[in-house]
């Protein structure tokens, strides 16, 4: 009987060890696995591998461990009768005490321990398992045909393609675990979220182009270059929504002085697009057609605003900055419960600033603020949202440029969930 027992906690063992292994191959990172094998280390080599081919490793813990929990189970059945004189009894102390012994010691327990330390056990326990696949390679091979089989009767299709809030996840995890750091994390969360954008989403409006006539005198002109300091000029014939190119400062400026030319000779074609257009296919139009800016056209085929290359990178890089823009500070917190908001904010920056929801189809604060009013904003013009008290400070071209937020404390905090 000694010779059963000590076959019963070899099994055991190997229940816990099949357990954990399982659970450290699906938990390890495997991206800071293939950093250590790149840098030479064997074992994390082995464990990648093995990763790679997750079927047939997955196959090969749960014959072993299937073999193990039976033959554990079988001898113990054995040893308890033998001990009891009772086959009955035997039996049935017998499945309750390796039953509580496999869940403690071969189950709960390695589990929890590898949980805590993926990548360590994983290279741990990789040479071992590269072994008992090979051993148990014809069961894999009739494991595998059955598989494909259920497959095929099923008609079951794997999903390869990972969708966008996988892999927002998958960035959001990466960080958390300090692989990447926020800038990374973003800049990644920018390229996933990148092709949802539209032109209409990132466009300088109609009403702050900077835009000149066909016929505007060359000093006039000059005096815009000087004023925006932009090295391209929109220029338009008869009113905005006709925009017939644009003037770059390096053929205005020619030499030392002004150009002589006439200003319809040095005016360059521009490249118009639809409001939809998403900004990835507007990159590529820009890049093809060798332009920097492209004007955004409403369903009537009015000039809705303008696109640049930079509002682009923007999207993906965030703020680039020169040394001629002028810093504007969207949010600025003069105490704890009061806000001044510039209205060009992002809509859904600002939701996320003082976490609120809402249904609307602005883009920008400014077109939330005159859909909540319900008209043309006028200074002092208020409104509560949820805990927020919305009042307009300072109008532009009768639309809100500014508004001064006000948090208040909600009388019940469970009615906000």
């Amino acid at each position: 009987m000694s010779t059963y027992i000590i076959i019963m906690v070899i099994c055991l063992i190997f229940s816990a060890y099949f357990s954990a292994t399982e659970t450290a191959f699906s938990c390890a990172n495997k991206t800071r696995l293939r950093a250590l094998a790149e840098k030479g280390n064997k074992k994390a080599e082995i464990a990648v591998n093995l990763a790679d081919k997750y079927d047939r490793l997955i196959s090969t813990i749960l014959i072993g461990n299937n073999i193990v929990n039976i033959l554990l189970a079988s001898l113990g059945t054995i040893v308890f009768t033998h001990h009891l004189k009772d086959d009955e009894l035997g039996a049935t102390v017998s499945t309750v005490v390796i039953t509580i012994a496999v869940l403690i010691f071969g189950e709960i327990t390695p589990k929890s321990i590898a949980n805590d330390f993926p990548e360590k056990f994983a290279m741990f326990s990789a040479p071992l398992i590269r072994s008992f696949i090979w051993v148990l390679m014809p069961l894999n091979v009739i494991f595998s045909g059955w598989k494909k089989l259920v497959g095929m009767l099923f008609k079951i299709e794997e999903e390869d393609n990972m969708t966008q809030e996988e892999l927002l996840l998958m960035v959001e995890e990466a960080e958390q675990e300090g692989d990447i750091d926020t800038d990374e994390g973003d800049l990644l969360r920018n390229a996933i979220e990148f092709s949802d954008l539209k032109a209409e989403d990132i466009l300088t409006h109609r009403v702050d182009l900077e835009a000149l006539p066909v016929d505007a005198a060359k000093k006039e002109i000059a005096q815009k270059f000087t004023e925006t300091r932009f090295s391209r000029i929109p220029i338009y014939e008869d009113n905005i929504d006709n925009i017939i190119g644009v003037i770059h400062q390096k053929d205005f400026y020619v030499g030392t002085g002004v150009t002589t030319a006439p200003i319809k000779d040095i005016i360059s074609p521009v490249l118009f697009i639809h409001q939809s257009e998403n900004i990835d296919d507007l990159l590529k139009k820009l890049q093809k057609e060798k332009a920097h800016i492209a004007v955004v056209v409403d369903e009537y085929g009015g000039t809705l605003g303008i696109v640049t290359m930079e509002d682009i990178l923007e999207e993906l890089v965030g703020e680039i900055w020169d040394e001629h823009d002028e810093v504007v500070e969207e949010f600025k917190e003069l105490d704890e419960n009061n806000f001044v908001i510039d209205c060009n904010m992002n809509l859904d920056d600002f939701c996320e600033e003082f976490d609120i929801e809402t249904e609307s189809d602005s883009v920008s604060v400014g077109g939330w603020v005159a859909e909540q009013i319900g008209n043309i904003p006028d200074i002092n013009d208020s409104f509560t949202f949820e805990n927020l008290v919305i009042t307009v400070t300072e109008i532009d071209s009768h639309r809100a440029a500014t508004i001064k937020v006000e948090k208040q404390d909600l009388p019940d905090e469970e009615e906000k969930e």
